[in-house]
């Protein structure tokens, strides 16, 4: 269990770590501070306040610093949250997993259960990609510059 505990920590700080330096932090800040008023000592002034820290030292070393430094910021912010991430799961599991939907919601992912998906391909030969799926964003692919292979026809003695 507590390896479950630690990957369930890992994958929400590094999400939460992405989402605090992302266009959509308002919305983000109060939805995250709200949860960890509730699911931690503090109020909700406290949890946004550490929030914000986070997200001041973030944008401070990716403006101010190089990479290394903005990356070496990152993964200290998120080895912090990792830290208190794994308390909260250790403690208290059921948060966890609803922190975790909580991120999956402010990341984009569909919350819906996955649906079973039931395709059927029959009759002739296809000659390109087949491919099967429930949904399919910004998929293309190239038109292939060989021409198809043509039947040939062969008569009875062999030409």
């Amino acid at each position: 269990m507590e390896a479950e505990w630690a990957a369930l920590a890992a994958s929400g700080a590094t999400t939460l770590v992405g989402l605090v330096i992302s266009d959509s932090w308002s919305h983000v800040r109060d939805r995250l501070g709200e949860f960890f008023a509730r699911h931690r000592d503090g109020g909700l002034e406290e949890a946004l306040t550490e929030l914000d820290g986070s997200r001041r030292e973030l944008v401070t070393a990716h403006e101010d610093g190089d990479g290394l430094t903005a990356a070496r910021t990152a993964a200290d912010v998120t080895a912090a949250w990792l830290s208190r991430l794994h308390r909260l799961a250790r403690t208290d599991p059921v948060a966890a997993e609803e922190f975790l939907r909580l991120l999956d919601s402010l990341n984009g992912r569909p919350q819906e259960p996955p649906t079973t998906v039931h395709n059927v391909i029959s009759g002739g030969t296809q000659r390109g990609p087949v491919i099967q799926s429930g949904r399919i964003t910004g998929l293309a692919f190239p038109s292939p510059d060989i021409p198809p292979p043509h039947e040939e026809r062969y008569t009875a003695d062999g030409q």
